[in-house]
C-alpha cells in the first residue's frame, strides 16, 4: 500500500480531533449570527424608543396645548431628556389645517377664507444609529425619522 493513503486512511479512522475541527469552523459563524442578532435588536429597540417618545409628545400636547413657542419649547425639552436625544434632532412646529383640507399650513392667516381652522402641531424626532457592521464597511448608518401631527384645538372662524 502506499504510504500516502495509509495516512488517509489513518486519518479518516481517527475522530480525536474531529470535535476541534467542527467547533473551529462552526463557532465563528455562530458569533456572526449572535452579533447580528443583537444588532438587529438594538435597530428595533431604538425605533420603539423614538416611536414611546413621539407618543408621550403627544399625550403632553393633548394634555396642556402647545399653542406658543414657549409652551413647545418645553415639551422639546422633556422628550429630549427622556428619549436622550440631541436638542437638534426633536423639533414641534406649529401647523394647521383649513376646514377638511388635507394640506397643512404653517400659519393661521393662511385659512383665511375657512370657516373651520384645526390647530396642530407637528412632532419630529430624528437620529441615526450606526451598527457595528457599518464600521467594517457593509451598509451604513440607518437613520430614523418619526413625525406625528397632533391636533390639539378646532376652531370655527
Amino acid at each position: 500500500m502506499m504510504p500516502g493513503l495509509h495516512n488517509l486512511k489513518r486519518l479518516r479512522d481517527n475522530a480525536d480531533g474531529a470535535m476541534l475541527i467542527e467547533t473551529a469552523i462552526v463557532a465563528p459563524l455562530l458569533l456572526l449570527l449572535a452579533l447580528g442578532a443583537y444588532q438587529v435588536s438594538s435597530i428595533v429597540a431604538r425605533q420603539t424608543e423614538l416611536q414611546n417618545a413621539a407618543a408621550e409628545a403627544a399625550a403632553i400636547a393633548l394634555a396642556a396645548a402647545p399653542d406658543t413657542v414657549a409652551k413647545r419649547t418645553t415639551v422639546e425639552q422633556i422628550i429630549e431628556t427622556s428619549s436622550g436625544l440631541a436638542p437638534e434632532k426633536v423639533t414641534l412646529t406649529a401647523a394647521y389645517r383649513c376646514d377638511n383640507s388635507q394640506n397643512y399650513v404653517t400659519a393661521p392667516e393662511q385659512c383665511a377664507s375657512a370657516e373651520v381652522v384645526s390647530s396642530f402641531v407637528k412632532i419630529t424626532l430624528n437620529d441615526t444609529y450606526t451598527p457595528l457592521w457599518a464600521e467594517f464597511g457593509v451598509g451604513s448608518a440607518l437613520e430614523y425619522n418619526v413625525t406625528r401631527y397632533v391636533q390639539y384645538q378646532q376652531d370655527e372662524v
